[in-house]
């Protein structure tokens, strides 16, 4: 459903005070999430999948707002699968942080009317594991849980708007999106999921007609 509340709305900019975001595909993430979700991170990059999508309401449709995402780790540990198990076991601390990134959506700013009019996808969002990129791609550690955040920014027209930046945004997070960081899928079942609802994983089908 929708996320109305977001991270803490007191004290918010009547321009986003209302704002609510319900994640797209929900139903999918949840089969992901019941199973361990693990996303694919690789020196070039990789789109996640399933594709973070949001639907927006409560903005006002005349103002200018900038969407962006960030990714945070859910603790301080390093995992790794347990195959006898099928199972995601602590394997010490975790490594050091990699360097914080945010991804602002392409077609930022815009008016909450357009953000509003369709649904918001993050499909140009990429995932790696390598900390020198520069590629403005997000930065992450393999075999380290990660919750994804997504974060809707009033532009405050006013000339001293950075006194009130920590009332022009709302923050919103859906445990069901949380994930492992791997650089190949450890969880079978994960993989079958991903080719069996990935249109764009076609080709590792067996058996699939040539189109």
């Amino acid at each position: 459903g929708w996320a109305g509340e977001g991270l803490g709305t007191s004290g918010k900019n009547r321009h986003v005070c209302h704002a609510a975001a319900r994640l797209e595909m929900g139903s999918l993430w949840e089969e992901f999430n019941r199973l361990g979700t693990e996303m694919i991170v690789t020196k070039a990059g990789r789109r996640m999948f399933p594709t973070f999508q949001v639907k927006l309401s409560g903005l006002d449709p005349l103002a200018d707002y900038v969407l962006l995402m960030d990714f945070i780790p859910l603790d301080d540990k390093r995992y790794r699968y347990a195959f006898h198990s099928s199972s995601w076991l602590a394997a010490g601390r975790a490594d050091p942080a990699a360097p914080g990134r945010v991804h602002f959506h392409p077609d930022s700013p815009a008016k909450g009317a357009q953000w509003m009019r369709q649904i918001v996808s993050f499909d140009k969002l990429k995932l790696t594991n390598n900390l020198l990129d520069d590629n403005g791609h997000i930065i992450l550690n393999s075999m380290h849980r990660y919750q994804p955040r997504f974060h809707v920014v009033f532009v405050d027209p006013r000339r001293d708007s950075e006194r009130f930046a920590h009332q022009n945004f709302k923050s919103f997070s859906f445990p069901e999106t949380q994930f492992m960081a791997v650089t190949a899928y450890q969880n079978h079942r994960i993989t079958q999921l991903k080719i069996a609802s990935n249109p764009f994983a076609k080709g590792f089908r067996d058996g699939d007609p040539e189109p």
